[in-house]
């Protein structure tokens, strides 16, 4: 999946927790958000507020949440394993891991987020 799908993919299922997303759908939506937040923080800082910053936080931060699950299926976890993210160091550690695990097969989330869907006839 190439940047600019990844980040289509992100918007189109914002608010989808159900599903499989790829390793590189994530990493290019965790990108895409690190680059909005740095580029609206620092116009912010030159302006003097927070305001724009603020709204693309919030925005991104339900995409964000369920590329993170869709991810966490394709890695044959529950998404439910995002809420390890509260304990400090572990938490974040375990996380990484599970994110950077390759995609498995078919599972219950469904098939691989890779695989093409055949053609209507």
């Amino acid at each position: 999946m190439s940047f600019s799908e990844a980040i289509s993919d992100g918007f189109s299922k914002y608010v989808v927790f159900s599903g499989r997303s790829s390793r590189s759908a994530y990493w290019y939506w965790a990108l895409f958000a690190f680059l909005v937040n740095a580029a609206t923080l620092l116009v912010d800082s030159i302006l003097g507020t927070g305001f724009l910053y603020f709204i693309s936080a919030v925005a991104l931060f339900l995409p964000g949440l369920a590329v993170l699950i869709r991810r966490l299926h394709d890695a044959d976890h529950s998404g439910w394993w995002v809420l390890i993210s509260f304990f400090p160091l572990i938490g974040f550690i375990v996380l990484i891991v599970f994110l950077v695990t390759p995609s498995k097969p078919a599972n219950k989330w469904g098939d691989g987020p890779d695989t093409p869907v055949a053609a209507a006839v």
